[in-house]
């Protein structure tokens, strides 16, 4: 199994695109799991479709195109739309794809209508790879937690999906206080590793549990 925890959709970023191509190949199709938005503006299909849609979406060709430098056909993706997939449809894709690619946003909200949707066993079955960026890389941790900021008031834990539960991740990491409070209580509370990625600088890949860090990533034990 490979996990690719990013910090953004530039997957095409030089320093990325050397160590990713020996896994994203042409072949693959992608399921892109845009559950993340924040419900206060997203609220109906058309709002969805600012976001997401071929023909108006903010983040469309930021995703689409990063993943066309390995050679991936557009026809070969496809995003799973909350307001128009069934429960039925959205496990189709999922189990049909290569690659499920998990998007940025607010992964508490993703985390619920994944089970809205029952997704679960699905996604947990997948033996592709699972890659995702800020909250798509957070939601691959079996326990994750958010440090506090303008979405997040107060330092929380949550509930992921149990790919992987070795370590937790400060993404987004600019060496403020609440990022490094938020470090030390989880080294105190959970001993385990936490790795801090650069924003847009740093990534981490995972291949059968062996972690190999990419850019600018800090560890802390």
């Amino acid at each position: 199994m490979i996990h690719i925890l990013l910090e953004g959709y530039n997957i095409d970023a030089p320093w990325l695109y050397d160590e990713l191509k020996q896994y994203i190949k042409p072949e693959h199709r992608v399921a892109v799991i845009a559950f993340s938005f924040r419900e206060s503006r997203v609220r109906s299909l058309e709002d969805w479709k600012t976001l997401y849609s071929r023909e108006r979406g903010k983040f469309y060709g930021g995703i689409v195109g990063g993943l066309a430098a390995y050679g991936i056909a557009e026809e070969q993706v496809t995003f799973l739309n909350y307001f128009t997939d069934t429960k039925e449809s959205a496990r189709i894709i999922i189990e049909r794809a290569d690659i499920l690619y998990f998007l940025g946003g607010l992964p508490d909200q993703m985390m619920e209508r994944i089970r809205e949707f029952e997704l679960g066993d699905s996604l947990m079955h997948h033996k592709g790879i699972v890659m995702g960026y800020s909250a798509g890389a957070l939601v691959q941790l079996a326990e994750y937690h958010l440090s506090p900021d303008e979405d997040y008031p107060e330092f929380a834990y949550h509930e992921g999906l149990p790919y992987l539960s070795d370590f937790y991740l400060e993404v987004h990491y600019e060496n403020t206080d609440a990022q490094n409070s938020a470090i030390q209580r989880i080294l105190a509370e959970r001993k385990k590793p936490v790795y801090a990625t650069a924003c847009m600088q740093g990534a981490i890949l995972v291949e059968d549990g062996a972690v190999k860090l990419l850019g600018d990533v800090k560890k802390y034990i």
